[in-house]
C-alpha cells in the first residue's frame, strides 16, 4: 500500500473527551472515527488491526474443535422474556418495534438466541458436546458510554457457548476456554491475569474474567504475592482480619450517644478502634417491579462492596437511600443496629460469632455497646471490599491491587438458560434432560485498544507483532528524488513479493512531518531512505525504542526477512 492513496487522516487535535492513549491514539492516527454518541467508524487501519486480532480469535477457537456461526443482530424479545432477562437486563438493553408492532432487542449478548438456534436441532447425548461461536456486533445502551472503544454502545464481540450432557464435562470445556484465551492474549502480545469474577447479568456457578495489566484499567484486581490467587475486586476474597479483643471489655447495654451518628464519631466518642465498631450502611435495591431498602452490615473498619451487596440481595442496582426513605421504613439513620425489624438485611461473614461489638440501638442517640452476634441466626454472606495489605483466603501472602481492563470473561451457566428456554436433549437412559452450558466470551473490538492501552508512548501506538496493519514503513525523505524513490519502489516490491506487509510512503511532505506519522501509527519498523543512500547506507527505525540503526541498502531487505 502507498501511503498517498491510504485513506489516514491523521490529526494533531485529539478528541475533547479523550483521556486514554488508545482513545487518543487512535482517533487522531486515522484508526477509527466516532459516527455518534459511543458508536464509531473503522477506517482502513482501523479494519485492519480488528481483522488481524478476528484472525487470531478464529485461528485458536477451529483449532481447538469450536464451531463459526452467525446469528441476528436482531433477537426477537421473546427469547429475552423466556429466559427471565427482559427485565432484569435493565436500561442497556435496547428494545424496539418494527412496522409490525412486534418487539425486538439488539442483542448485548446471544445466550437466548443460541439456546433457540440448538433446542430441537440437537437432540441425542451423540450429538453432544458442542461448542459454537460467533464474531458478531453487539449493541449496549451504556448510559455513559466513554474511553472510545473500551466503553462504546456498539461493540465487536466474540461470544461462544457450549453444550454439554453433564456438568463434568462442561467443566472440561471450561477449563480449555480458559487455556484458548490465554494462547488469544499470549499471540496478541498482552501481560494479563485471569481473575476469579462475578457473574452479574449473564449468571451461573462460576466465572472467570481475562484482565490486561493497564495503568488506565477501570477494574480494580487483586493479587496474591504468595500464590497464583487473583480476583476481580467486585469476586475478591480475603483471608478473616484478625482483630484481638483480649483486652476489650464491655458491659452490655444502651449507651446515650447524642449526636453520634458515624463510624468516625462513633469511634472517637468511645476511644475504640473501628474494628469494634458495627456498620450500618442502607441501600435502595432496584428490582424490576419494584424498590425497597436494604441495610448491610459489617464492622466500620471495612467498605461495602456494592457487586457482593446487589448479589447478596438479587438487586439489579443499589442506589443510595435517602434519609425520607429510611425514616419511612422505620428506620432510626445514624442509630441502626443488627436487630431492627421488617427490612431486608445481610450481616458480613466476618462479624459471625464477634464479640464484643458497638452498634445502632435503633433509636435517637443510643449506641448499644457490648453486642454479640454469638448464636445471631443473620443471613450471613462476604460483603467488604478487599484492600491492599489484606491477606490471601488461600495461603496467607500479602494481597495487592492494580488496574486491569476486562478483555474475556468465561462462565460456567449450568442449565439456567436451556431450563428457561426448555432446551432438552435425550440422555443415555432416554430421559430429556436440559443441557449443561458454559459460556465464552472475549471483546474483540475493545482489543484494539486495549493493544494500544499496553503498548505506547506519548508520540502514539506501538503495535505488536500480531496486531499491527503494516509490519515496515519505507519512508522517502525526499520522495522527489529520483534516486530515492527508485529505491524505494524497488525495496517495496521485494518486500511484498516475500509477504511482507509494507506500507510506502511516497508522499511530497517534509520529513519530519513523515515521521511524525509513523510514530503515531505506531508499525513496528521503518525503513528511512535519506541522503545516505548516496553511500549505499539506509536507516532502520524501532517503533518500540526509537532508537536508529544504519543499514546497508542492499542488505535491509535480508534484515528484514529475519525479523
Amino acid at each position: 500500500m502507498r501511503l498517498s492513496r491510504l485513506f489516514a487522516p491523521t490529526t494533531k487535535e485529539a478528541p475533547k473527551d479523550a483521556v486514554l492513549p488508545s482513545h487518543i491514539f487512535l482517533v487522531r492516527g486515522g484508526f477509527i472515527a466516532q459516527i455518534g454518541s459511543g458508536i464509531y467508524n473503522y477506517l482502513p487501519l482501523g479494519k485492519m488491526v480488528l481483522d488481524r486480532i478476528r484472525s487470531v480469535v478464529k485461528e485458536e477457537l477451529d483449532a481447538v474443535g469450536n464451531q463459526e456461526v452467525l446469528l441476528g443482530f436482531v433477537t426477537p424479545s421473546e427469547l429475552w422474556k423466556e429466559s427471565g432477562r427482559y427485565d432484569k437486563f435493565g436500561k442497556e438493553l435496547l428494545r424496539f418495534k418494527d412496522r409490525k408492532n412486534n418487539e425486538f432487542v439488539l442483542g448485548p449478548t446471544h445466550e437466548e438466541a443460541m439456546v433457540d438456534l440448538v433446542r430441537n436441532r440437537v437432540k441425542s447425548y451423540k450429538q453432544l458436546p458442542l461448542n459454537l461461536y460467533q464474531i458478531n456486533t453487539k449493541f449496549r445502551d451504556e448510559a455513559r458510554p466513554r474511553y472510545g472503544l473500551l466503553r462504546g454502545r456498539e461493540f465487536i464481540m466474540k461470544d461462544g457457548y457450549s453444550f454439554h450432557e453433564s456438568v463434568e464435562d462442561m467443566q472440561r470445556e471450561y477449563a480449555l476456554m480458559e487455556k484458548t484465551y490465554g494462547r488469544i492474549l499470549d499471540r496478541l502480545g498482552l501481560r494479563y491475569r485471569v481473575v476469579e469474577a462475578d457473574s452479574g447479568a449473564i449468571g451461573g456457578s462460576g466465572s472467570k474474567e481475562f484482565m490486561v495489566l493497564a495503568d488506565n484499567g477501570e477494574d480494580d484486581i487483586v493479587i496474591c504475592e504468595g500464590c497464583d490467587y487473583a480476583a476481580n475486586i467486585e469476586a475478591a476474597k480475603r483471608a478473616p482480619r484478625e482483630v484481638d479483643a483480649s483486652d476489650v471489655e464491655m458491659t452490655p447495654g444502651s449507651f446515650h450517644t447524642p449526636g453520634v451518628r458515624t463510624i468516625e464519631e462513633l469511634a472517637s466518642f468511645f476511644r475504640i478502634s473501628p474494628d469494634f465498631l458495627v456498620k450500618a450502611v442502607a441501600k435502595k435495591a432496584i428490582y424490576p417491579d419494584h424498590e425497597e431498602v436494604v441495610l448491610f452490615f459489617l464492622r466500620g473498619s471495612d467498605t461495602l462492596q456494592e457487586t457482593k451487596a446487589a448479589t447478596a440481595c438479587g438487586a439489579l442496582e443499589l442506589a443510595e437511600a435517602s434519609k425520607e426513605a429510611l425514616e419511612e421504613a422505620g428506620l432510626v439513620p445514624g442509630y441502626i443496629g443488627p436487630d431492627v425489624q421488617g427490612v431486608q438485611k445481610y450481616v458480613d461473614l466476618e462479624l459471625k460469632e464477634q464479640a464484643p461489638m458497638i452498634c445502632g440501638d435503633n433509636k435517637p442517640d443510643s449506641h448499644y455497646v457490648g453486642y454479640s452476634f454469638k448464636g445471631k441466626a443473620f443471613d450471613y454472606r462476604d460483603l467488604v471490599t478487599v484492600e491492599a495489605g489484606d491477606r490471601c483466603h488461600r495461603c496467607g501472602g500479602r494481597l495487592t491491587v492494580t488496574k486491569g481492563i476486562e478483555v474475556g470473561h468465561i462462565f460456567q451457566l449450568g442449565t439456567r438458560y436451556s431450563e428457561a428456554l426448555q432446551a432438552t436433549f435425550l440422555d443415555r437412559n432416554g430421559k430429556a434432560q436440559p443441557f449443561v452450558m458454559g459460556t465464552y466470551g472475549i471483546g474483540v473490538s475493545r482489543l484494539v485498544a486495549v493493544v494500544v492501552e499496553q503498548h505506547h508512548d506519548e508520540r502514539g501506538c506501538i503495535w505488536t507483532e500480531e496486531t499491527t496493519p503494516f509490519e515496515v514503513m519505507i519512508i522517502l525523505s525526499n520522495a522527489k528524488d529520483d534516486t530515492q524513490r527508485e529505491y524505494g519502489e524497488t525495496l517495496y516490491a521485494q518486500l511484498r513479493e516475500k509477504g511482507k506487509r509494507v506500507l510506502l510512503d511516497d508522499r511530497n511532505e517534509r520529513f519530519g512531518f513523515k515521521m511524525s506519522d509513523f510514530e503515531l501509527f505506531g508499525f513496528p519498523r521503518a525503513v528511512i531512505v535519506g541522503k545516505g543512500l548516496k553511500e549505499g547506507k539506509v536507516e532502520l527505525v524501532d517503533r518500540g525504542t526509537l532508537q536508529k540503526e544504519e543499514v546497508s541498502a542492499d542488505a535491509v531487505a535480508s534484515r528484514l526477512m529475519e525479523s
